[in-house]
């Protein structure tokens, strides 16, 4: 991320692309998370969505000049929280499993102690014009449609496409882009 102002959209994934995200717990730990980043880290958001393995993101830090710091203190973040989330949930099935699979991407990485959850990858993509703005909000919000989870980006819950049709979502203080 070359430009520390810049607006950039980044893409991450669960190692494996597993779906961890088909439980609301999971998911409202990366809520409540973008929702802290907001507050306390001056994370801007202007879209979002999470998907069953992987969440997409449009964001600006403004209160750091290192936009990659902001992201990564989030990855990590999340990343022990869900894995202490699934050690601790009763009602988890794949708890053995998924923590093997956790377990094993951990080995394969350096700067991983026991459990890699989030891909290293982000793809950022800083968006300079209204083109490329537009392009990556139509791809975020449709995402749920073009998977098959609903008929319309405004009805996925875990998204910022009911802000964007003058409905209110799930996470508050999203700044729309156009």
């Amino acid at each position: 991320m070359h430009n520390p102002k810049g607006v950039y959209f980044v893409s991450f994934a669960v190692v494996e692309w597993l779906d961890v995200f088909t439980r609301p717990d999971y998911k409202n730990i990366v809520l409540d998370s973008l929702q802290y980043c907001q507050k306390e880290k001056g994370m801007e958001i202007f879209a979002w969505c999470i998907m069953t393995n992987h969440l997409h993101l449009i964001f600006r830090s403004v209160q750091e000049d290192k936009p990659e710091k902001l992201l990564g203190d989030f990855k990590r973040f999340t990343s022990k929280e869900i894995v202490k989330a699934i050690k601790e949930s009763p009602r988890e099935s794949r708890r053995e499993w998924l923590l093997e699979q956790f377990e094993k991407a951990g080995k394969k990485s350096s700067n991983v102690n026991q459990y890699q959850f989030w891909r290293h990858d982000n793809k950022p993509i800083e968006l300079w014009s209204n083109k490329v703005i537009a392009e990556k909000l139509n791809y975020i919000h449709n995402n749920p449609v073009e998977e098959g989870l609903v008929f319309s980006p405004e009805e996925y819950l875990y998204s910022s496409a009911k802000d964007y049709a003058g409905e209110r979502g799930l996470l508050t203080g999203i700044v729309k882009l156009l």
